[in-house]
């Protein structure tokens, strides 16, 4: 049992500065915060830039809760035309496919940012797909904050 998921803003930014900070651990970090939270396993500190490959992260609900371990499985797929992706083809114990991509094209003087999520978690597929939409909704609502905020992440 498969779901898709697609999620789509648009960010005041100029799509190669938001391009900039979609490759880094550190937007990843900043944009899952409160709702989430990931902790590198393996390695044991995450890179300044995703290199293409893949990262075994605990997982927190609320920073508190331990929710299980997920790999993050880093690629970019080939441009096309002004669209740009970057993919997180990953998947726990309990996930068999979460399947991630990110696009980023102009829009006017903006970046067009979409989530599209691609998942299997077998029986539990509704319930994690539910839990996915509001997920995405929350990380697409910290990057606008943090685009108002012209990309201060304070302490993340």
């Amino acid at each position: 049992m498969s779901r898709r998921l697609t999620i789509s803003t648009l960010l005041d930014a100029k799509p190669d500065l938001v391009w900039q900070h979609v490759n880094t651990p550190r937007l990843h970090q900043y944009v899952a915060r409160p709702f989430l939270s990931f902790t590198p396993v393996e390695p044991s500190v995450w890179p300044k830039v995703w290199d293409d490959g893949d990262y075994l992260a605990s997982m927190k609900l609320g920073g508190a809760l331990p929710i299980g371990r997920q790999t993050i499985s880093i690629s970019r797929p080939a441009p096309e035309g002004s669209s740009r992706f970057l993919r997180d083809n990953g998947h726990s114990p309990s996930i068999k496919r979460w399947d991630h991509l990110i696009t980023i094209r102009p829009e006017g003087q903006a970046a067009y940012y979409e989530d599209q999520l691609d998942l299997d978690a077998g029986l539990r597929t509704p319930l994690v797909a539910a839990f996915s939409k509001r997920f995405y909704t929350h990380r697409q609502a910290r990057w606008r904050e943090l685009v108002s905020k012209s990309f201060d992440y304070g302490r993340v």
